[in-house]
């Protein structure tokens, strides 16, 4: 039985992922949405689900199965009607754009046109929803891996994109268990979880554990996704991660809510909702950040209190609607934060799904009132359920953290994703062999 001390991945790099995401580029497109078609069909609203697609015996995925077929769907906001197409290019494991011919990856077309829509029905703001089916009897899927799916006008380009979505197709080859410890290298039992993780690849005829690739996520989110961590234990058939120091993560704090889904009185944590002739306007409750960001009645100085959020997620929702897709409102959200002195060396963000867990200065920045002592926020928000969080994203630093404006908590729910690639010698992609979901709160 062969091992690899812990001492060498000291001397490796780890890096986080970079390249594409799920996100809209063009401001005139709102609520980009992933849902798996069974879910669409059958009106369950889970909006959106973190999709991954699971590779047939045939090898072949034809969008014959619902539930294993892509929902997309998004608003541009006018009644205008636009000619919009997507085409789809397979990717690398830290997804970035790979060398492989699309005759490699799809069966069918490359470049599809979207000939589903509708315009809004009695809503304040004009929008037409746009959706399609993926994969479907015109691009099939032939390989595992990450792919991204290029939205577009056709006269402008490919290069001139109004959207991305990114989605993964696994062959499950390896077996992946993993537990989350409070018990850390940094502390025991205080605001930092440990993941540890227990990859059986039997199954695939590996030589080199640099063939398999490990890329870890916390909640969905980009910023902090862990990439390639050299394993801390080599065996025959095993590869382990335990207490290595790059699966530490933040335990962070259960994520903030609120609920927009009427238009006459406000939901949870709404403090009021305006008409302004125009506009529908949510005006959110204070948060509980107070004083300076590192004192003791800030939330950060609280002691944890457990509360049954979504790690993030959303879901579009509207009272008195029979098609929420078309008829749910467009609300500008109103969040403040209340804090004695702006931060000169970072920026916050509001962080979430609601987002696209992005930290765009253009998208979801907040800013500073010096008269009013608080950050704040306005964003348009479609009608519904909403997560969200605080981050601080500090100058120089690649993550968001929460330390200093939600605090951290070993106890807090996170869920963790695994993702495991395998890239051998004869092999010209990286192919997604296993995908595992731990909860932190699984003991």
């Amino acid at each position: 039985m062969k091992k690899q001390s812990l001492l060498l991945l000291l001397l490796l790099p780890v890096f986080l992922v970079a390249g594409e995401i799920t996100c809209p580029i063009s401001h005139s497109i709102q609520s980009l949405r992933i849902q798996y078609l069974q879910d669409a069909l059958s009106d369950s609203r889970h909006d959106p689900v973190r999709p991954y697609l699971t590779m047939p015996v045939e090898r072949v995925i034809d969008g014959s199965d619902p539930a294993n077929t892509l929902l997309i769907s998004f608003d541009e906001m006018s009644h205008v009607e636009h000619q919009y197409a997507y085409s789809i290019q397979h990717l690398k494991a830290d997804y970035t754009i790979d060398e492989l011919s699309s005759f490699e990856y799809v069966r069918g077309f490359t470049r599809m046109d979207i000939t589903e829509y509708a315009t809004s029905l009695n809503t304040t703001r004009d929008y037409t929803h746009y959706s399609f089916a993926f994969p479907n009897e015109d691009m099939q899927l032939l390989i595992s891996g990450n792919y991204l799916i290029t939205i577009y006008d056709p006269a402008q380009g490919e290069e001139a994109p109004i959207a991305k979505v990114v989605f993964n197709v696994v062959d499950p080859q390896v077996g992946i268990h993993a537990t989350v410890t409070p018990n850390t290298t940094e502390e025991i039992a205080g605001r930092y979880q440990q993941l540890n993780i227990d990859v059986d690849a039997r199954d695939i005829q590996w030589f080199n554990p640099n063939e398999i690739t490990l890329v870890v996520r916390q909640n969905n989110r980009i910023d902090n996704c862990v990439y390639a961590p050299y394993p801390s234990f080599v065996e025959a058939n095993r590869l382990k991660w335990v207490n290595h120091p790059s699966l530490i993560f933040e335990g962070g704090n259960e994520y903030r809510h609120f609920d927009i889904y009427s238009t006459y009185y406000g939901g949870y944590h709404v403090d009021r909702i305006r008409y302004d002739h125009q506009d529908y306007h949510a005006f959110l409750d204070v948060d509980p950040l107070l004083g300076t960001l590192n004192s003791s009645s800030s939330r950060c100085g609280m002691a944890y209190t457990r509360e049954n959020d979504h790690n993030g997620m959303c879901i579009v929702n509207a009272e008195r609607c029979s098609d929420i897709a078309t008829e749910a409102e467009y609300m500008y959200v109103h969040w403040v934060l209340p804090v004695d002195e702006p931060i000169f060396d970072g920026s916050i963000y509001i962080g979430g799904d609601i987002f696209y867990n992005q930290l765009n200065a253009g998208l979801n920045r907040m800013l500073y009132d010096n008269e009013q002592r608080c950050y704040y926020f306005n964003g348009l928000v479609k009608q519904g359920g909403y997560d969200y969080q605080y981050w601080l994203k500090k100058k120089g630093e690649p993550s968001a953290t929460l330390l200093l404006t939600e605090g951290s908590h070993w106890e807090t729910e996170n869920v963790y994703t695994i993702y495991v690639y395998f890239h051998s010698v004869n092999d010209r992609y990286d192919r997604l062999v296993g995908v595992s979901q731990v909860n932190s709160t699984a003991r």
